[in-house]
């Protein structure tokens, strides 16, 4: 009987173990849901960039706030996961915060001009991606000492927004030694480079195409260069353990493309670029 009992309170001992590990787990689980079972979402987004994610009234994080690319993708990513365009939030994040934002789970993700690399992943997971930009070079379009391409950024007054890889790729991956500006985003790259503080200004394609029309509308006309060398594949950041979530914002991204909705956007904020844009879905990453 002693040995009966003593087993009995060994078991109970066990399941009362059991008991509060498994509502430990709740409690973690329910403070940090799968995007994918949310009843609303908080999402970020450049505010900044002209044609990606601009902020063009209030109230400050509303959802008819912004306008761009990007915020387009967000909000039908949202309307997939069948969350309510009320119970939709977007939060700015900048190229320095978005890790940070996402692992503390002030945003729920990102969508914003947040390329792939090897080392992002280690931090965060990315869905995606949902478009394959490349890193090209803006310039004044009167520019008496042309740039054309990627060598000719040697000696030059290059744009440098800390968090983003794009100087880095120009320096130290492609060996160019360009004179680094730094600027706290894009859109105040774009003010440098019609000051006549910048040569010229190098990211992603998607993004000076917005920044080449913005500039426009002021009377100040940018080129192209059009010589892109790199991909950025633009995916969706998530928190590392996000699988489910993960995966249905593909099954997002997979639909837009589908439906035909990916196109109608691209050509919305961009075909006034003449850039050759792709309406096929990429290969994605894998979400586990």
């Amino acid at each position: 009987m002693v040995e009966v009992k003593g087993r009995g309170l060994r078991i109970a001992a066990a399941a009362a173990a059991a008991a509060l590990l498994s509502a430990a787990c709740g409690t973690v689980g329910e403070a940090t849901p799968s995007v994918a079972a949310k009843d609303g979402l908080v999402i970020g987004i450049y505010t900044d960039q002209p044609g990606m994610g601009l902020k063009t009234g209030e109230p400050e994080g509303g959802y008819d706030s912004y306008e761009g690319f990007d915020v387009r993708i967000a909000k039908e990513i949202a309307r997939h996961l069948k969350v309510p365009a009320a119970d939709v939030t977007f939060r700015k994040v900048t190229s320095k915060t978005r890790e940070k934002l996402i692992q503390s789970g002030a945003v729920d993700m990102v969508v914003g001009t947040y390329s792939i690399t090897p080392e992002r992943k280690t931090e965060v997971k990315f869905a995606g991606p949902y478009y394959v930009a490349h890193q090209d070079i803006l310039v004044r379009k009167a520019e008496s000492a042309p740039i054309e391409g990627l060598a000719d950024l040697a000696g030059k007054r290059l744009c440098m927004v800390p968090g983003s890889q794009s100087f880095v790729r120009v320096r130290t991956e492609q060996g160019v030694n360009a004179v680094p500006v730094e600027a706290e985003g894009y859109s105040d790259c774009l003010g440098k480079l019609i000051a006549g503080d910048l040569d010229a200004l190098s990211t992603d394609d998607l993004i000076l195409a917005g920044l080449a029309a913005e500039a426009a509308g002021k009377g100040h006309y940018m080129r192209l260069v059009n010589a892109p060398f790199s991909d950025e594949r633009y995916g969706v950041g998530l928190r590392q353990d996000d699988v489910d979530g993960c995966e249905a914002v593909n099954e997002a991204i997979t639909k837009m493309y589908q439906d035909g909705t990916m196109r109608v956007q691209l050509k919305r904020w961009f075909a006034p670029s003449g850039l050759d844009l792709t309406t096929t879905v990429p290969q994605f990453e894998g979400c586990i």
